[in-house]
């Protein structure tokens, strides 16, 4: 039997932001170990516990949803470093299969830094592509300088900016044109303004995610779409996001942003967690 724990993450409120599992103990498991049990508890992304290969970090770790693993996630690291850090501020770090992952904690508020830098992929993104995968309009799709694109930065995302709020709570996938408009990607995130911030949708139904509460790894992603239009200034930009507010789970995550010479040279995204459940899981045969 594993010990596990479930938090609500990117919240300091239980029952809303996005549920995590954290399966502790987890070095003997094989990745089709993990998948099983990824798949019986169906959150969003379940981040598997491991001794780490360096020693003066604190875990290795592997991240599930519940149909496929993923090299990064930012949900999983914020709570997972929180739950390590058991309350303490500090710093510390995560070998995610992306690579080491530094996460600062001061006054359980969790920061990570990106692993890997954003960047736009060369890819045409239509509006009208992104109106028909989600059921919009043509003109409800782009505001400002924003416009549809794809970015990477190990995980990969349509980014589709949408003119404004009423938009964003009307999308919704729509079948084979969705489909056709995420690819291999497979994921979607759509943004509006919000305030001095934004707010946020992610679909992922292909990867057994209809809907994500919060998504760490787009919202750090997101830099590079916001680079393109314009959006962030010399030096530090730091934004409030809002996203999971349509599911009724709403999460809040800050997202700071540190460019140098016009290019990108850091993203780093912040977030609290809530435990809400603890239990013990079998191992599976497989």
């Amino acid at each position: 039997m594993l010990e596990f724990f479930v938090y609500d993450v990117f919240t300091d409120r239980a029952f809303s932001g996005n549920p995590l599992a954290v399966v502790m103990g987890a070095d003997a498991l094989s990745g089709a170990q993990m998948q099983a049990i990824a798949r019986q508890l169906n959150l969003s992304e379940t981040i598997f516990v491991m001794a780490p290969r360096d020693p003066a970090h604190a875990a290795r770790v592997r991240i599930f949803l519940p149909l496929a693993e993923i090299p990064f996630a930012g949900h999983p690291t914020i709570g997972c470093a929180l739950h390590l850090a058991g309350g303490a501020d500090g710093r510390l770090v995560l070998e995610e299969e992306a690579g080491p992952v530094p996460v600062r904690i001061a006054s359980g508020l969790a920061e990570f830094a990106a692993p890997v830098l954003p960047v736009l992929s060369g890819d045409v993104v239509t509006p009208e592509a992104v109106a028909a995968g989600l059921g919009l309009e043509v003109g409800q799709v782009g505001f400002g300088a924003h416009r549809p694109c794809i970015a990477h930065a190990g995980p990969g995302f349509v980014f589709a900016p949408l003119r404004d709020l009423a938009a964003l709570a009307e999308a919704r996938p729509r079948g084979a044109a969705f489909d056709a408009l995420t690819g291999e990607i497979a994921k979607l995130y759509c943004y509006a303004p919000e305030g001095a911030g934004f707010r946020a949708r992610m679909f992922a139904p292909a990867n057994g995610v209809p809907e994500d509460p919060a998504t760490g790894s787009a919202t750090a992603v997101l830099a590079a779409a916001l680079l393109a239009a314009g959006a962030l200034a010399e030096g530090e930009t730091r934004l409030a996001l809002r996203q999971g507010v349509e599911m009724g789970r709403p999460a809040e995550l800050g997202l700071r942003i540190t460019v140098t010479d016009g290019r990108l040279a850091q993203v780093c995204v912040s977030g609290r967690a809530v435990r809400v459940a603890e239990g013990r899981i079998r191992v599976p045969e497989v």
